[in-house]
């Protein structure tokens, strides 16, 4: 049984608007970064399908897809060592707290 790539773009869809909502709405600095992983996931999703079902013969699609996942890596890396200095200095990652540290 073959899945459609319909049910590829639905879920992506629906990741990237699950981010989209996560990343405006969330206060805590930790739950904004996991919604930027959630939509970096879902383009993700797309390089991997639209290179399947357009071009089956070569491989970009997936090596976009495998560079998106080290960069992914790499922001995540960022975002965790800025966050643990932000609580060291403000006890909090809440990102209404941030504006206390431009002083």
């Amino acid at each position: 049984m073959e899945i459609h790539v319909i049910s590829y773009l639905i879920l992506s869809t629906v990741m990237m608007f699950a981010g989209i909502y996560g990343f405006f709405t969330r206060r805590n600095l930790l739950a904004i970064l996991i919604s930027v992983e959630l939509m970096l996931n879902a383009t993700n999703i797309n390089f991997a399908v639209f290179n399947r079902y357009l071009f089956p013969g070569v491989l970009e699609g997936h090596f976009f897809t495998l560079f998106g996942i080290a960069i992914s890596a790499a922001e995540t890396a960022v975002a965790i060592a800025i966050m643990i200095n932000v609580y060291r200095n403000v006890r909090n990652i809440q990102t209404d707290d941030i504006n206390e540290m431009k002083g």
